[in-house]
């Protein structure tokens, strides 16, 4: 039987700044990228995140990226390859800690927004995310775009590298994602979704808004906690995946 891992971005809360519906998704979901205070989180919200994720046996992993709360992690910046190793490895310690404090462990690591992005066209700084990674805990799955750098550098590192595909977003010809500043970005229409979801998993192909077909492998699927519609959005994937024989699997049964 098929199988793939369904995930979400979530625990992007920030002091009396409620975002997304957390609690919800995580009912449709196997595995929670967790934000860990860089980008969008705190303290608070980390460690309600991890206990809801783990009341409900969701796989918790963590989610750093750029030290840029107010642009949500997703502008560019000029960053080195040690400054990066030093944000990831000091962002997966913090919330492996509050996973560790409730009895379970941290499964993988999946960067956020512009650090994703940027990584997986620059093999150094993905190296240097890997690096640190490896050198935290190296039975940490590494997750990252499909046919990425970052999947590169995490098999150089010797890390489990994990396939990436998107259900809310769209693609170039490339394989990279349409950038947030083009329009078309965030597919907002569900069966859209649906129908890019199944093309992944089933065909190992997406449709780009060229309309050219580019091949991608998919290990896990994601899903954004932020985008307005999300529970929708995974409560209908989940139900065209069980209708198309795809069992959704922890990232930890997914190989």
């Amino acid at each position: 039987m098929a199988c793939i891992d369904l995930n979400c971005d979530m625990g992007e809360s920030f002091g009396a700044w409620r975002m997304g519906n957390d609690e919800a998704i995580l009912d449709h979901v196997s595995s929670a990228n967790i934000a860990c205070g860089f980008h969008a989180g705190d303290p608070r919200t980390m460690r309600d995140t991890v206990r809801m994720a783990l009341a409900r046996g969701v796989a918790v992993g963590a989610h750093p990226g750029l030290p840029d709360l107010q642009g949500f992690g997703r502008r560019t910046m000029a960053i080195s390859g040690d400054e990066a190793y030093e944000a990831v490895l000091y962002q997966v310690g913090a919330l492996a800690g509050f996973v560790r404090a409730q009895g379970s462990r941290l499964r993988f690591v999946k960067t956020h927004g512009a650090l994703y992005n940027m990584a997986a066209r620059d093999a150094g700084l993905a190296d240097a995310i890997a690096a640190a990674v490896a050198d935290f805990d190296p039975d940490l799955a590494f997750v990252g775009l499909a046919g990425s750098e970052l999947l590169r550098a995490a098999e150089r590192r010797g890390l489990r590298a994990v396939s990436e595909v998107f259900a809310d977003r769209s693609y170039q010809d490339d394989g990279s994602l349409t950038p947030r500043t083009r329009a078309g970005a965030m597919i907002e229409d569900v069966d859209t979704s649906v129908a890019q979801v199944l093309g992944m998993v089933l065909d190992g192909r997406v449709r780009a808004v060229s309309g050219r077909e580019v091949a991608v492998r998919a290990d896990t699927l994601c899903i954004h906690g932020d985008q307005p519609g999300a529970l929708a959005f995974v409560r209908r994937i989940r139900e065209a995946l069980a209708a198309a024989g795809v069992a959704v699997r922890s990232i930890d049964a997914v190989r």
